[in-house]
């Protein structure tokens, strides 16, 4: 199971979301479009994501652009610019396994 999520940096609400059995552009296309139906971003938005294949695809990079939103990705191996995603996941992982008997 994959999860993608779209948050505002500002606010750290999860503006968009998407589940799938697939890592894949569909996933994350899904999600940007619950973001920007429900927030109706600005032109000239600064979207950054890491570097993964479905974020830097061309399909994807087209979303982006369509959408008015201008890409942003840190230099390989730059994790500090992921930290609000990256935490996110592991509160997500750390309040699903709660409970659970390891």
């Amino acid at each position: 199971m994959y999860l993608a999520v779209l948050i505002d940096l500002f606010s750290r609400i999860v503006v968009g979301w998407s589940v799938s059995t697939r890592n894949d552009v569909v996933l994350i296309v899904e999600a940007l479009k619950m973001a920007t139906a429900s927030r109706c971003p600005p032109v000239g938005l600064i979207y950054h994501s890491d570097r993964g294949g479905p974020y830097a695809s061309r399909t994807y990079q087209h979303h982006l652009e369509q959408a008015g939103m201008l890409p942003s990705m840190s230099a390989k191996g730059d994790c500090w610019d992921n930290a609000v995603a990256e935490s996110f996941f592991a509160t997500v992982e750390f309040e699903l396994l709660e409970g659970q008997v390891m």
